[in-house]
């Protein structure tokens, strides 16, 4: 009875512990076939399953007996796809892949491009740019108003009518008043000097840009100082200086209260002494009150004539090809024979006025004689003209005194 209970029990027991002692041996075969790189089905396969059954099984010599090669195979628990291909080895050859692989489109497809996506900080550009477009047209805009209150136009159509001979004198006038008009803030004043010899229209220039800037702001904006007049050989330096200082300061602190941008012209400076011209070369520095630096000074004199009559009689024909070279030589000419003289020329802007020929002697006479009601007859204009002295140069004639003795000559008539 023993004997049968222990036959019946011991399958039992192989059948319980059969299962999972092949399942694990099962497993340890499969890697040992794939690390050596053999088939599940190659007869080295098989009998390296063999021997690792028979080395490695440490059941009973019954567990051993019962298992077999063909249990294995047909296990209900694991199974392996035999078709797998065998890893790589080393020695095979890689692809070449080609540098530049091309990008093939499917033959019924429709080839589209990206989509381009607006940034919204474009848009924010382009009104930040419409912004300051807009910010720089109504500054310019600004400009003009002041440029058209005080009527520069007019004043410039005014001088070549009534300036005969001094075009680009008259230019550079216009230019320089322009720029330092358009605004109300400036680092330091305007100042011109009228530089010339006698009777080239010097005081001429003066008095119009004093008749139009009085028509304009009014007397009180406006000063038309002469040195001789103003200031005789009987008074004193000082008080000339202390004159001439205080109606400065009253007329640019009233322009300044208004708004407007003072003129002042200073007529006969070659008359001035050199106390008075250091009291005038205290006005043009930089380093004053805001309103001091919103003023316009016109300086006219004599000093430098002779050096303009001479640079004009040596080049004659140069200057009458390049009018404009002619003014950049004179003024260089004219730089150091003024600072000697006082070293408040370093701070001015120099006009030259050349020398007048006989046609605009002859237009001289022409108008004096209309204005004084005077028939203007050629003939009479140009006996006129022949009793006054010239420079002679290559064929032209430059009048030594300008138009000064016209008034004189159609007042004997």
């Amino acid at each position: 009875m023993d004997g049968r209970k222990s036959a019946l029990k011991s399958p039992q027991k192989l059948s319980l512990l059969s299962s999972p002692v092949r399942a694990v041996i099962r497993l340890r075969r499969t890697a040992q076939i794939l690390k050596k790189g053999l088939l599940p089905g190659d007869p080295q396969a098989k009998l390296l399953q063999r021997q690792i059954s028979l080395g490695k099984a440490k059941v009973g010599s019954a567990s051993t007996s019962l298992l077999s090669q063909a249990s294995f195979e047909s296990s209900q628990y694991f199974t392996f796809d035999t078709s797998v291909q065998p890893p790589s080895t080393k020695g095979s050859k890689k692809k070449k892949r080609s540098k530049n692989p091309r990008v093939l489109y499917p033959e019924n497809s429709r080839k589209y491009l990206p989509t381009e996506h607006k940034s919204k900080a474009k848009r924010c550009l382009l009104l930040l740019v419409g912004i300051v477009c807009f910010q720089i047209l109504n500054a310019i805009e600004n400009l003009d108003d002041n440029v058209l209150k005080y009527d520069l136009d007019g004043l410039e159509k005014t001088m070549h009518r009534e300036v005969f001979g001094q075009t680009l004198a008259v230019e550079s006038i216009i230019g320089l008043l322009k720029d330092y008009l358009a605004t109300h803030i400036h680092n330091k004043p305007l100042v011109i000097s009228f530089n010339g010899p006698s009777g080239v229209g010097k005081s001429h220039v003066g008095w119009l840009l004093a008749k139009h800037f009085r028509s304009l702001m009014g007397h009180s904006s406006v000063l038309h100082y002469f040195a001789l007049h103003h200031c005789p050989d009987d008074a004193s330096a000082a008080s000339c200086q202390l004159e001439l200082s205080k109606t400065i300061s009253d007329i640019v602190t009233q322009a300044e209260i208004e708004e407007k941008i003072p003129l002042f012209i200073l007529d006969e400076v070659e008359f001035m002494s050199p106390a008075l011209l250091e009291t005038l070369s205290g006005f043009f520095q930089t380093n004053q009150t805001n309103e001091f630096l919103n003023a316009v000074y016109i300086l006219i004199s004599n000093l430098g004539g002779e050096e303009i009559t001479k640079v004009i009689l040596q080049n004659v024909s140069s200057n009458l090809l390049k009018p404009q070279r002619q003014l950049d030589q004179l003024r260089t000419v004219l730089r150091p024979v003024l600072s000697q003289r006082h070293p408040l020329w370093t701070l001015v802007e120099i006009v030259p006025f050349t020398l007048l020929e006989k046609s605009h002697i002859l237009s001289c006479f022409y108008e004096e004689m209309m204005s004084e009601g005077i028939y203007p007859d050629p003939n009479r204009i140009e006996r006129l003209a022949s009793q006054l002295n010239y420079y002679t140069k290559e064929e032209q004639q430059f009048a030594v005194t300008g138009c000064k003795q016209v008034v004189a000559k159609v007042n004997l008539l």
